[in-house]
C-alpha cells in the first residue's frame, strides 16, 4: 500500500464528515454565501501555516497561476455547485452523484495524461464504483421522513449541479497534477487554490450578483460551524488530495477519494438514529473489496 493511497482515503473521510456538517450552515446561508465564508476562513488558516513554515519561497509564479486556475474550476465552481446540490438533494443523494468524479477522473487521466491501470486495479475500480452507487441508490428506507432525505427545490437541477461539481473536481485535480508532481508544498498549493476561488466569490458579491448574498444574517454559531467544516473538508481533506497527487495517478486518486459516501453511512446512521437499508451494506461490501484490490499491490 502506497502512502498516497492512504492520503486519498483520508481525504474521503474528511469529505464524508464535511458533507454531513455542511447541511445546516449551507441551507441557512445559501450555497454561495456558505462557500464564500468557508473559503475565507480556510484561506486564513492555510496562509498562517505557510507564513510560519516559509513554504511560499519555493513556489513559482507559474505554479501559482496553474493552481489558481485549478482553484477556480475545482473549488469556486465545483464546491459551490456541490453545496447547491446538497441543499436540494441532501448529503446522501448528492454524494452518489458527486462520486462520479471518480469516473471523470479516470477517463481524464487515461485520455489526457496517458495513465494506465493493471487488470487487478481495474477490477477493483469497477467494484469500488459499483459499491458506492449501490450503497447510495439503495441506501434509503422507503418510509424515510428525515428532512435530509426530502427534496428542496427542483430535483433535476440538483442532479445537474452534483454532476457539474464532480466534473469540476476531476478537472481541478487534472490541472493540479503537473504542479504537484514537482514536489511543491501541498499547504501552499491549497492556499493559492482557495484564495483564488475566494476572490472570485467576493467579486460576485461586490458586483451585486443576487445569488451571492446570504439568505439570512450570519450568526456566531453558523460561523463556527462553517469554520469547522472548512478546516476538516478543505484545510485537511483538500491538502491530502494534493499530497496524493504528488505520486498517485489522477484516476486512482479520484477513485479512492470517491468512497466518501460509504464512509458517510455510519455518520448518517448516528444522525438519523436508524441503520442504513440493506442495499447500503451490499454496496459497502463491494466497495471494501474493490478498495482492497486497488491497495493490494
Amino acid at each position: 500500500m502506497a502512502p498516497y493511497d492512504l492520503f486519498a482515503l483520508g481525504a474521503a473521510a474528511c469529505w464524508a464528515v464535511g458533507s454531513l456538517t455542511s447541511v445546516t450552515p449551507s441551507r441557512y446561508l445559501g450555497a454561495f454565501a456558505f462557500t464564500r465564508w468557508r473559503m475565507l476562513l480556510v484561506a486564513g488558516m492555510l496562509w498562517s501555516v505557510v507564513l510560519v513554515t516559509g513554504s511560499w519561497q519555493s513556489f513559482t509564479p507559474r505554479d501559482a497561476a496553474v493552481m489558481a486556475v485549478s482553484g477556480w474550476i475545482g473549488i469556486f465552481v465545483g464546491d459551490t455547485a456541490l453545496f447547491a446540490a446538497i441543499n436540494r438533494l441532501g448529503p446522501r443523494r448528492a454524494g452518489v452523484l458527486f462520486a462520479s468524479n471518480a469516473v471523470f477522473g479516470a477517463v481524464l487521466g487515461v485520455g489526457v495524461l496517458g495513465e494506465r491501470m493493471n487488470l487487478q486495479a481495474l477490477v477493483g475500480a469497477v467494484l469500488t464504483l459499483a459499491g458506492v452507487m449501490t450503497a447510495i441508490v439503495l441506501g434509503r428506507h422507503k418510509d424515510e421522513t428525515h428532512a435530509w432525505e426530502a427534496d428542496h427545490g427542483h430535483v433535476g437541477t440538483g442532479i445537474l449541479l452534483a454532476l457539474l461539481a464532480a466534473l469540476c473536481q476531476a478537472v481541478g485535480s487534472l490541472i493540479a497534477k503537473p504542479v504537484m508532481a514537482t514536489q511543491v508544498d501541498p499547504v501552499m498549493a491549497s492556499a493559492v487554490r482557495v484564495t483564488a476561488a475566494t476572490l472570485v466569490h467576493f467579486v460576485l458579491l461586490v458586483a451585486g450578483f443576487r445569488a451571492a448574498r446570504a439568505q439570512q444574517a450570519l450568526t456566531w454559531r453558523v460561523l463556527a460551524q462553517t469554520g469547522l467544516n472548512g478546516f476538516i473538508a478543505m484545510g485537511i481533506g483538500m491538502t491530502l488530495v494534493l499530497l496524493a497527487l504528488k505520486n498517485g495517478d489522477v484516476g486512482m486518486v479520484a477513485i479512492l477519494s470517491s468512497v466518501s459516501p460509504i464512509l458517510l453511512l455510519p455518520l448518517l446512521w448516528f444522525q438519523l438514529k436508524r441503520a442504513p437499508a440493506p442495499g447500503a451494506w451490499v454496496g459497502a461490501a463491494l466497495t471494501v473489496m474493490g478498495t482492497a484490490l486497488i491497495l493490494w499491490r
